[in-house]
């Protein structure tokens, strides 16, 4: 199995993605690229496409719940950087659940992070 995000993006298409001025600003250590972005207030900006009335960040790539990735992801905001996956570490994510839940996709579960040794790989040919 591949890394349920990389078949989902529903975060990326349902919350406003703001954050503080500095993390596009090069020279105080920011990597997001300001074009990506848009003035909130005085004190941040947001990702372009997520104050939208159906947001879509600009950096999302793909189709939401088939194949979806972030265009910057080395890049990304810390608010990026802070949404984990429901269960992935042992823990529930009540924003992962509720971006997949509103793009009509199953909450993961723990079992979803199960990839026992061998899953989809054939078996060896047995010799004669």
């Amino acid at each position: 199995m591949g890394h349920p995000c990389l078949s989902c993006g529903a975060c990326c298409a349902y919350f406003r993605v703001a954050f503080h001025w500095s993390e596009a600003e090069a020279f105080m250590g920011g990597t997001v690229p300001p074009e990506l972005t848009e003035k909130l207030d005085p004190h941040r900006l947001a990702m372009r496409g997520t104050q939208a009335a159906r947001p879509r960040c600009i950096a999302l790539q793909g189709t939401v719940g088939e194949a979806a990735s972030c265009g910057i992801y080395a890049q990304r905001p810390s608010v990026c950087r802070e949404v984990a996956p429901a269960w992935e570490f042992g823990t529930p994510s009540p924003q992962c659940d509720k971006a997949r839940l509103a793009h009509g996709l199953a909450a993961l579960t723990p079992e979803d992070w199960l990839d026992p040794p061998g899953a989809g790989v054939p078996p060896l040919p047995q010799s004669a």
